[in-house]
């Protein structure tokens, strides 16, 4: 991160002339924030930004004449900016929100169902996005960004992925957990983790931070690339090796025991850690259920949901790595873990999968199916073994 400037200059586009003008007043009764610009589509978007240099830029993903896509795609090639894009709460604005992400946007916040004008959420999410864009480096995000893209091959439409059940799972897995949690920057992240992440594996958790139906629309995107088999989890879910479960949005997700069996809770309540779903909630109680059996895995995003959650699972005995700065979109939640001693072991992100399977095999399959660690890991640490 860099530091943001002291008053952010922020062009705000949208094709709706009530939506601009309720975006424009969030923007400018912040302090530290004033609005230079507003854009109809992206055309007046691509004309105004040499003219006003503004640090962020909102963007809506409908618009006349010049999509969102489009205008993104054209403001990374000409002038790179933060673009922060506000979509709708559907699966086909969470599906191009996705998109959005991988071709190079800093973040996106969405549309609540019923108006924006007194929802506190978007009002809230809004500000803290555009703040924390202000302060990105956007080229070095978008060479993190480029490099997902060339490394992650998407299938083909129509096409399906071989998928391994649980039954070609060794038995000790069932009793072993992966918690994930990441914010900001997630999913290119996970898509760049599930593309190599290869059975056999144990259950595996997912929160990531964001609204309902945008989960649905991850885990589906997820899942068409993966050996794995990922899915939105639903309440009475059991836990099952190679299987991926993701938090719904809008909703906790908890581990309990029925049984000699773990099941999933999902749960409402007021949001932990400033979010609902919260790493927190998912990896404190998969603890109570896995005790010292459990690889946590904190990842880019900003805030420190995740932090309790890192230091519950290192008080059981379990394990927890970290992704590093270098790889992150935001280093925050895993620098805070990090800092606080909650994390073992820092990643590269195209390092990953290999150090996941490589900890699997080592802690819980005896040591059989080796993988070795990438070579660049190697350097950095020293020694390409995770301690026992």
């Amino acid at each position: 991160m860099t530091e943001a400037p002291s008053e952010i200059k922020v062009l705000v586009a949208d094709d709706s002339a009530v939506i601009r003008q309720i975006i424009c007043d969030i923007v400018s009764k912040t302090p530290g924030m004033t609005v230079v610009g507003r854009a109809r589509n992206g055309r007046e978007v691509l004309e105004l930004i040499p003219k006003l240099r503004p640090d962020v830029l909102t963007l809506d993903i409908q618009m006349p004449e010049l999509d969102g896509l489009s205008t993104l795609e054209a403001i990374i090639e000409r002038f790179p900016l933060p673009v922060v894009m506000v979509s709708t709460l559907t699966q086909k604005g969470a599906s191009i929100s996705f998109e959005s992400l991988e071709r190079g946007a800093f973040d996106y916040v969405a549309k609540p169902e019923f108006g924006v004008q007194n929802d506190q959420q978007f009002r809230t999410e809004l500000v803290q996005k555009i703040r924390l864009a202000a302060g990105c480096d956007i080229r070095r995000i978008l060479q993190i960004r480029q490099s997902h893209k060339r490394r992650v091959r998407w299938p083909t439409p129509g096409a399906t992925k071989e998928k391994s059940k649980s039954i070609d799972a060794p038995p000790t897995l069932a009793r072993a957990v992966i918690a994930i949690g990441v914010s900001t920057g997630g999913p290119p992240a996970l898509a760049r983790l599930f593309a190599d992440l290869a059975p056999p594996m144990p259950p595996i958790l997912v929160v990531q931070h964001m609204p309902p139906n945008f989960t649905k629309a991850l885990s589906w995107r997820l899942n068409s690339l993966s050996q794995l088999e990922i899915k939105e989890a639903d309440h009475g879910d059991f836990l099952q090796p190679n299987h991926v479960y993701i938090a719904p949005g809008g909703h906790h997700m908890e581990v309990t025991k029925i049984g000699g069996t773990a099941k999933i809770s999902i749960t409402d309540g007021q949001p932990v850690s400033g979010h609902k779903p919260s790493v927190d909630v998912m990896m404190t109680t998969t603890v109570r259920v896995f005790g010292s059996r459990v690889l946590g895995v904190i990842m880019t995003g900003m805030g420190r949901d995740g932090v309790e959650g890192c230091r519950a699972i290192c008080e059981a005995g379990g394990y927890v790595l970290g992704q590093d700065e270098a790889s992150s979109d935001v280093y925050g939640m895993n620098k805070v873990a990090f800092l606080q001693g909650y994390v073992h072991k820092q990643f590269h992100l195209d390092e990953a999968a290999l150090v996941i399977m490589n900890f699997v095999r080592q802690h819980w399959l005896g040591g059989h199916q080796h993988v070795a660690v990438a070579k660049s890991d190697k350097e950095k640490t020293g020694d390409s073994s995770l301690p026992h």
